[in-house]
């Protein structure tokens, strides 16, 4: 690359278009362009221009004791992934943001971790109140999230513990835990709970679904659906953390599904979604395309012939030309539903055989090298 004398400023906006893992290799032609490219401002300008143009998306794939990727464009090429979090038992996926993932494998086992560049950041453990059998995975609730206002990526822990305090105890019923943590401060700190979130947890109604537990990340928020079940609740409620703010509290829900009995939240183009199950023959999908604003029904999904029953839906990203969209059915299942016909076709990934969770993860140089 020296040799040819080609100016850095050309280079720079080659190395822009160029995957993070192709990046990787470019750093050994010469110490100016590994210098460029573990430049900061270079690694932000590669994210900002990944996310504006949404190319080099990937799919991490996450099986019981696996977790591999494969380009969104390219579904023949599937790459195992090895991180140093691995043990005998699951590790799990909480969230994924600008091509960091959150990895666990209990309260106290968590890390932050690139898959293109295979850096790893294991989080500091943070001690839990509550006694190891007063703990169950249902009641234990994770949000990763990237702070635009602060440039700061964090992690949030909710545990709420299965005994049910005195009553004299100011929890006022089953104590919960919030703890936030702070890549910038390599820290965590514990999260005052307000009256409006605190009563929301005064019974064990929380009806965990697949992956229900993840916090879904729009507008610098963090949020979690709680529905309504068992009869101790009268309305499905939303909470959302506030990641510039560190504050908890309730976002609007929509009206017209106050008492659905079949809940799920995701995200769609930066928007918050609501799936509501219908006896299993449809989902309607709702979608907040205003912050704060109103919600509005924007698609309904059939259930495809493939499919016995909905467990769970989840929309995840348009097509290119956006008359598609990619949606993860029940356990893993991964396809296009045509937003005119109606029509599904399977997304056909070579190489990956049984159920696999999945979520869109971009290729970016965070955490650099």
């Amino acid at each position: 690359m020296a040799n040819m004398n080609m100016p850095m400023d050309v280079v720079n906006d080659l190395f822009l278009r160029l995957p993070a893992t192709t990046l990787l290799r470019c750093r050994v032609l010469s110490k100016p362009c590994c210098s460029l490219i573990d430049s900061p401002d270079f690694i932000a300008s590669h994210l900002k221009r990944t996310l504006e143009t949404a190319e080099h998306l990937m799919i991490l794939l996450q099986s019981p004791q696996l977790l591999r990727t494969v380009y969104l464009d390219a579904p023949n090429k599937l790459s195992d992934v090895e991180h140093p979090l691995q043990t005998g038992g699951v590790t799990e996926v909480f969230g994924s943001v600008n091509g960091v993932i959150g990895l666990t494998n209990s309260p106290l086992d968590l890390a932050l971790f690139n898959p293109s560049t295979r850096k790893i950041h294991r989080l500091p453990i943070a001690s839990i109140d509550f006694p190891e059998h007063s703990i169950s995975r249902e009641n234990v609730f994770y949000g990763l999230g990237y702070d635009s206002v602060s440039d700061d990526y964090k992690v949030v822990r909710i545990i709420q513990c299965n005994d049910e305090g005195d009553e004299g105890d100011e929890s006022f019923g089953y104590a919960l835990e919030i703890k936030v943590f702070s890549l910038k401060s390599n820290q965590w700190k514990r999260i005052r709970v307000n009256f409006e979130v605190q009563i929301l947890f005064i019974y064990f109604y929380y009806d965990l679904l697949h992956r229900r537990g993840n916090g879904v990340l729009a507008s610098n928020s963090l949020h979690w659906i709680l529905p309504r079940t068992g009869g101790h609740t009268a309305f499905n409620t939303i909470i959302r953390f506030d990641l510039a703010s560190d504050n908890l509290g309730v976002l609007n829900f929509p009206q017209d599904l106050y008492c659905e009995d079949d809940m799920d939240i995701g995200v769609l183009d930066g928007c918050l979604c609501l799936m509501c199950y219908s006896e299993s023959s449809h989902v309607d999908v709702w979608i907040l395309r205003e912050y704060q604003g109103k919600w509005s029904k924007f698609i309904t999904v059939p259930k495809p012939e493939t499919v016995v029953s909905f467990e769970f839906v989840r929309p995840m990203i348009y097509s290119k030309d956006r008359s598609k969209i990619l949606l993860e059915l029940n356990n893993g299942k991964l396809v296009w539903f045509d937003l005119e016909s109606k029509s599904f076709e399977a997304l056909e990934i070579k190489g990956c055989e049984g159920p696999c969770n999945a979520e869109i993860v971009v290729s970016s140089l965070v955490f650099g090298m």
